[in-house]
């Protein structure tokens, strides 16, 4: 039986994500309220890992393309699939300062669409991270929406790459988007 959790009579902090059991669920805080996702199954993972590895094939010096980072703006404190930091972040800890993302990438899954395209992006933005990716699964194949933010404080999507494509883009730094190449 899996443990209960219990709202602790205040907004939920970075300590109370230390107490949680490490059993493939996602637990975030958002604005101090918790939020779980579902473990994430492995077409998920693949994916991640496939765009992990274009952004730090194309990486350059300095900079830092991290999974498992989490971002600490205000009060929540969200975990992107991936984070790319900015060349001299500090490394090695749990949580990074919005100011030292460059980009954060999110891959859908059906339990978190919705805050993936909803939530999440204008957390991201209100934080002042440059991009934003989020990859969308589809039965025909991935396709990775790519936003810049705007002067106005949110992200306008720059491009879509759909399956067969494939585009440079430019933030955080030149890297190409190959959708196709994702699939194991």
């Amino acid at each position: 039986m899996a443990p209960r959790l219990e709202a602790p009579g205040r907004p939920w902090m970075e300590a109370d994500l230390r107490a949680f059991p490490r059993d493939n669920h996602r637990y975030e805080i958002v604005d101090g309220a918790l939020h779980v996702s579902a473990p994430l199954d492995d077409e998920h993972q693949r994916l991640v890992e496939h765009v992990t590895a274009d952004l730090r094939t194309a990486v350059p010096p300095g900079w830092t393309v991290a999974g498992g980072v989490g971002v600490h703006a205000g009060d929540s404190y969200l975990t992107p699939d991936v984070t790319v930091l900015r060349p001299g972040s500090p490394k090695g800890g749990a949580w990074v300062d919005p100011s030292d993302v460059a980009l954060v990438v999110e891959v859908e899954c059906p339990s978190s669409r919705r805050y993936d395209r909803c939530v999440k992006p204008g957390l991201y933005a209100d934080a002042g991270i440059e991009a934003f990716w989020r990859i969308e699964r589809r039965g025909s194949g991935a396709v990775a929406h790519l936003y810049n933010r705007a002067a106005g404080g949110h992200y306008d999507l720059h491009r879509s790459v759909n399956p067969g494509q494939c585009v440079t883009a430019e933030l955080p730094y030149a890297v190409q988007v190959a959708p196709a190449a994702w699939h194991a």
